[in-house]
Parts: structure tokens; C-alpha cells; sequence
């Protein structure tokens, strides 16, 4: 490959990352400025939840979809609609004027970003080859775990400075950016041999299990586990997961080939994205909710102390490429889930007053060097076995597994801290309680990922690969 296609490759994982990384960060910037827009647009909590649930029902439940047609039609195609529909619904976002108008417009959001995030992925995996594949994905996953702690920042500097609006309107130029060049570096055409139509049952069945679920976990942080509907929609969710197989065995063209689902490498990319992905925002949430209610710390200082943590995951990501690449997955996420649990340990101890950055900042920027090396392994293994012609779909399997790993994460953790608040704990103790629950995920996430992913060095071919 000459040194000007070198070039231009990189240049378009500059975009595709700068694109993800609006995504990601939509997830935990609007969190930070909930309670301004509470105030100024009256929402009640309810709406305000679902200022947030919005997108995240939307985002996780269409994302097998976005794989799938990315896979069927064109990647770069998929990818610009998704951008268009992103950018267009985060500057109506930025100027709703009511509870319904910015619900609507997150929901429109979290459409784009299904539809924009897997076609990305799918469009770095069929570009980059070899070693250069491995880096390109160890940037990406580095997109991936710091967006979530530059987030919790840019949400502290656009609440304190020139208004909640701009939490939104902050996408429109990175939108329009990435619109106008990547075309001029991307050929258009169709990703593959055409499948034919759309598998639409299949898809909405998907949608419905995964939102079903995302709703489950989101209201289960809420209301506990066993608390109203929570229950009757996570065993709803389960059932249509059971109906969607059912529904792919039977299709001619199916949204995710059950074959793919059977293969060992996706299995262990998806399910080290899930933990990976859970115990990071677990981490965020704690911290975030310990540093701002226990210390009495307000959000742009909260995000402050959250740059380092984004620096360091992008250090584990560095590390954990050059790991995968020489020695394979198992001591990348045996090691990195390791950390994890180490730095939990740590910040099971927080006290309740004291000096914020000693508290929180050991802990967290352990956790985080190890779970970047975890995200790396989860993209590494599972795409790195991935054909051309399955590329988008395997994205958006690992991508769903991102959401649900999230939104599991932060349910888990609300549910220990409501517990140990029930039976008498003070608040700190409930914080503590949390990070030891996190501690032991963090074990049992190591030792079953150690067994799962698959012993050796990730494919270096410069062709398709496929792996059984």
C-alpha cells in the first residue's frame, strides 16, 4: 500500500472516531446538564428520564438494523444518512422549547447514531488489515471508553458557560465537518454482494427485545429489580429474544445469521464489550454521583477530575494493542479486568469528606488502564474474525452489547446502593458497597473472559477471515 493511501486511511478514522465520538459522548454530556434543563424547560422526572431513555431505547434497539444495512446496501451510504439524521435532531434538541419537542428529537438522535455507529466500525474494519487493523480498532475503542469521561467535562463547561443548548448544538459543525470530507475519502457502492430485501421481522423483533430490555435496566435502577413493571418487561424482553431466533432460523435472509451468533470469537468479543462496558459507566456513575452529593463537588469540577481517567483509558488502549497484537486476547483482558478490580477495591474505601482527587482519582485511573485494554480485546476479537460481507453486523452486535453493558452497569450498581440504604447503610456506605459489587464483577468478568476468548493471536491476514 503506498504511503498516500496510508494516509488517507487514517485520515478516515479521524472522521469515523470524531462521528463516534459524538455519539458516545450524547450518553453521559446530557446527563450532566439534566437538572438546568429540568429547570428551565419545567420538566417533570419523568420527562426527564425519558430525555435520556429516548436515546438510549432508539440508539441500542436499531443498532442490529444499522449493522445489517450497512452490510446489504452501502456502508458509506448508511453512514452519511445516520450523520444527517444525528446532526439535523441534535440542533432541534438545541432548540426545543418543551418537554415533548426535545423527547422527540433525542428519540431522532438516537435513530441516527444506530444507523451511523455500526456502519463506522464496519467501515474501519474493511479499510484497515492486518497489525494496522488492530491499532486502528485499539483508537477506536479508545473513543469508545474516554467519550464517556470527556462527556461529564464538556457537559460542566457548556452548563456553566453559554447554556444547556449547547450540549446539542456542539454536534452541528462536527456533523457538517465529517459530512463534507469523508465522501471525497471514502468510494461509495454497496458493501458486498446484494442479500436482497431487508429481514423486517427479524428487525423489528430485534428492536423490540433490545429496547424491552434497555427499558428493564433503566427502570430497574430506578425502582429496583422487582419494582412495577420492571420484572414483566425484562421477562417480555427475554421472550422476544426467543422469538427473534426463532424468526432468523425461518427467514431466507436473515437480519444476523444464527451461524455468526455460534461463532466463539463474536460470543467473546460481545460479552467483553458488555462487562467492559458495565463496569466503566458503573465506575462514572459512582464517582460522579459520590463526587457531586458526598463532596458537594459541582459538574465542571466533577469533569475535571474526570480528564485524567480519559487520558489514562486512551494509555490502556495503547497498551492493550501493542498486548492483543503480540500475545493474543486472554492476558489483554485477564490483566485489564484484574485492574479493575483492583482499582474497585480502592475506591470501596472512599470516605465522606476529604480531599476529592485522593479518593476517587487512584481508584478510577487504575479501573481505567485495565478496562481500556478490555475494550480493545472486545473489538479486536470479535471483528477480527469478521467477513466483509458481515462486517456491519458484527458492529452492531458489539455495539448493541456497548448500550445493554452500560445500562446494565449503572441498574446493577443503583440496585446495590438501594439495598445497603434499605437495610441502614449511611450513603458512604452505600458507595462502598457498590464499588466491592463492582470489584467482584470485575473477578468473575476476568476469569470467564480468560476462558472464552480464544487462545492465540488475533488474524493478521490482509483478506476476509472467517473463524468457527
Amino acid at each position: 500500500m503506498s504511503q498516500t493511501a496510508v494516509r488517507t486511511n487514517w485520515w478516515v478514522l479521524v472522521l469515523l472516531c470524531l462521528a463516534q465520538f459524538m455519539v458516545i459522548l450524547d450518553v453521559t454530556v446530557v446527563n450532566v446538564a439534566l437538572p438546568v434543563i429540568a429547570t428551565e424547560l419545567d420538566l417533570d422526572r419523568a420527562a426527564l428520564t425519558w430525555v435520556v431513555t429516548a436515546y438510549t431505547l432508539c440508539f441500542g434497539g436499531l443498532m442490529l438494523l444499522g449493522g445489517r444495512l450497512a452490510d446489504a446496501i452501502s456502508r458509506r451510504g448508511v453512514f452519511l444518512t445516520g450523520l444527517a439524521v444525528f446532526t439535523l435532531a441534535s440542533l432541534a434538541s438545541g432548540l426545543a422549547e418543551s418537554a415533548t419537542t426535545l423527547v422527540a428529537a433525542r428519540a431522532v438522535q438516537g435513530v441516527g447514531a444506530a444507523l451511523l455507529s455500526p456502519a463506522a466500525m464496519s467501515i474501519v474494519t474493511t479499510t484497515f488489515h492486518g497489525p494496522e487493523r488492530n491499532r486502528a480498532l485499539g483508537v477506536w475503542a479508545a473513543i469508545a471508553g474516554a467519550g464517556a469521561a470527556v462527556g461529564v467535562l464538556l457537559g460542566g463547561v457548556f452548563t456553566a458557560g453559554p447554556g444547556w443548548e449547547w450540549v446539542f448544538f456542539i454536534n452541528v459543525p462536527v456533523g457538517v465537518f465529517v459530512a463534507v470530507l469523508l465522501p471525497r475519502l471514502v468510494p461509495s457502492g454497496r458493501s458486498g454482494q446484494s442479500r436482497g430485501k431487508v429481514d423486517v421481522p427479524g428487525a423489528l423483533t430485534a428492536m423490540l427485545a433490545v429496547g424491552a430490555l434497555i427499558y428493564a435496566l433503566v427502570r430497574a435502577g430506578d425502582t429496583g429489580w422487582g419494582g412495577g413493571s420492571t420484572p414483566y418487561v425484562l421477562a417480555a424482553g427475554l421472550v422476544l429474544l426467543g422469538v427473534f431466533v426463532v424468526v432468523e432460523r425461518k427467514v431466507a435472509e436473515p437480519l444476523v445469521r444464527l451461524e455468526l451468533l455460534a461463532r466463539r470469537p463474536v460470543v467473546a468479543g460481545n460479552l467483553v464489550m458488555l462487562a467492559a462496558s458495565g463496569l466503566l459507566l458503573a465506575n462514572f456513575f459512582l464517582n460522579s454521583q459520590y463526587l457531586q452529593h458526598v463532596l458537594r463537588l459541582d459538574a465542571l469540577e466533577t469533569g475535571l477530575i474526570f480528564l485524567p481517567v480519559a487520558l489514562v483509558i486512551g494509555v490502556g488502549t495503547h497498551i492493550g494493542v501493542r498486548v492483543v497484537s503480540r500475545f493474543g486476547g486472554r492476558p489483554a483482558v485477564a490483566v485489564g479486568f484484574g485492574l479493575a478490580a483492583v482499582g474497585a477495591v480502592l475506591l470501596a474505601q472512599v470516605p465522606a469528606s476529604g480531599n476529592a482527587v485522593l479518593a476517587v482519582l487512584p481508584g478510577f485511573l487504575i479501573s481505567g488502564l485495565g478496562l481500556g485494554a478490555t475494550f480493545v480485546t472486545a473489538t479486536t476479537t470479535a471483528m477480527a474474525h469478521a467477513g466483509p460481507h458481515d462486517a456491519g453486523t458484527t458492529s452492531g452486535l458489539i455495539n448493541t452489547g456497548h448500550e445493554l453493558g452500560a445500562t446494565l452497569g449503572i441498574a446493577f450498581v443503583s440496585t446495590v446502593m438501594a439495598l445497603s440504604l434499605q437495610s441502614g447503610g449511611s450513603p458512604v456506605g452505600g458507595f462502598s458497597a457498590a464499588f466491592t459489587a463492582t470489584a467482584i464483577a470485575a473477578v468473575v468478568a476476568a476469569v470467564g473472559a480468560t476462558l472464552l476468548v480464544p487462545a492465540g493471536r488475533p488474524p493478521a491476514t490482509d483478506g476476509p477471515v472467517f473463524a468457527h
